[in-house]
């Protein structure tokens, strides 16, 4: 039987029975924090030769540059050639720099309020509004930055190739206030979409009112494949080339959930002429960032190829704990036809849609059987989930058994939460 197929006195029985599922698991003094996408410790030891003897005293790059000292403002080469074909851009399109490319993306759009891009005819702090399409459900942290520094976001649908291209279109090229968006092309998170080739193309075609839209292109799960089908997509550099407008993206990436999240390197790609602009800014900032993490990067990894072996081992450790969470909802949610989530290819998340109105019912009821989630309409502007249906879940961190224990849980959550609401009804 479906939910809706219950009767009343059905409905209010199964509900006692997921209460007290509910209540017996509270009483086990569990404690698991599913909130934040963060590789698990086994995958954070794939990585752990780096620490050791993966410089052994060596602090030169291959073309002389002491990694100890200041200098080298855009990384070194070897960084630098092992990154340019993970995110698709050429030598002088690229700059190695931290390790949190967050924090790049804070900072590229904190200049842009402080002092323009390349093609402001003023800084945006001096515009009467600033707005920023924001493709939801999407990532919490894209929103935070816009909130901290005033940005007015419209909330744009994603659908199952990427976002609503219609209405992206209509906005950018009506209203000259609407100065960028924010777009993770692969896997996106939470939904796990993979843009399509007609998807990018209409970004790089783009006709915007503002003469200084920028695309940020957060291809943050470019090589975080879930299955042995990479997904490759339309370079979107190239794209915007061809289309005339090749300074309208600027794409970011890092090894934040390839290396270590604490201690990676973080990456921008853009034009030339973008690069040139952004150094320029930069060299008040920075005299240059840490080169002895980008050199035992680039010979840990070797290659971009590296990479990828590298993350097949990443993928061998998650796959299971994705398996998991896909089976316990296939087994405990699908047969009640009360919810729809995704099963994503690659990326760190699944998205989960329950009945309109119980999102954060669900969230509470996880939390006092001792599982916390990502807080519920996180992965929309201001945290408003105008359906309040979506909650964000994350396999990664948690072991295994660990994983089965919280998605049970979240199940028993789920069906009461739906019953609790069916009975409202």
């Amino acid at each position: 039987m479906t939910l809706r197929e219950f009767s009343k006195a059905e409905l209010s029985a199964f509900l006692e029975e997921q209460r007290a599922k509910l209540d017996e698991f509270g009483k086990m003094g569990i404690k698991l924090d599913m909130s934040r996408g963060k590789p698990s410790t086994e995958q954070l030891d794939l990585s752990n030769e780096m620490l050791t003897h993966c410089l052994d005293g060596d602090h030169i790059s291959e073309n002389g540059v002491d990694c100890r000292n200041y200098g080298v403002l855009d990384g070194i080469y070897e960084a630098k050639r092992l990154f340019m074909k993970m995110i698709g851009v050429g030598r002088w399109e690229i700059i190695i720099g931290g390790n949190s490319s967050l924090q790049m993306m804070y900072d590229v759009l904190a200049k842009a309020m402080l002092l323009g891009v390349k093609d402001s005819p003023k800084p945006w702090c001096k515009c009467e509004k600033v707005k920023w399409l924001c493709p939801c459900p999407g990532y919490d942290r894209h929103f935070a930055i816009c909130e901290a520094f005033g940005i007015e976001m419209i909330p744009v649908p994603m659908l199952s190739d990427g976002p609503d291209m219609d209405m992206v279109e209509k906005l950018v090229s009506e209203d000259e206030a609407i100065k960028g968006i924010w777009c993770v092309p692969r896997y996106a998170n939470p939904t796990g979409v993979v843009y399509s080739d007609k998807v990018i193309t209409r970004f790089a075609n783009l006709k915007p009112a503002a003469p200084d839209f920028r695309i940020f292109w957060d291809d943050a799960y470019c090589v975080h494949d879930l299955t042995d089908e990479h997904a490759n997509i339309l370079n979107i550099l190239d794209e915007c080339k061809h289309a005339g407008n090749p300074d309208m993206v600027i794409i970011f990436a890092s090894t934040s959930k390839i290396s270590f999240p604490g201690g990676g390197v973080a990456i921008i790609g853009a034009s030339e002429e973008n690069i040139n602009f952004m150094k320029a800014q930069m060299a008040c900032q920075t005299i240059g960032y840490d080169k002895l993490n980008q050199l035992r990067h680039a010979k840990f990894f070797g290659s971009y190829e590296g990479i990828l072996v590298h993350m097949r081992k990443h993928r061998d450790i998650i796959k299971p704990k994705f398996d998991a969470v896909l089976e316990a909802l296939d087994r405990e949610i699908a047969p009640l036809e009360i919810a729809d989530w995704s099963h994503p290819k690659g990326g760190y998340f699944i998205s989960f849609d329950g009945p309109d109105g119980t999102a954060k019912r669900i969230v509470e009821l996880c939390k006092q059987a001792g599982v916390t989630l990502t807080g519920a309409g996180a992965a929309f502007p201001y945290g408003k989930d105008p359906k309040d249906r979506n909650i964000r879940i994350a396999p990664t961190y948690p072991s295994l058994d660990e994983l089965r224990q919280a998605i049970e849980i979240f199940c028993v959550a789920v069906k009461a939460a739906a019953a609790e609401k069916a009975l409202e009804g």
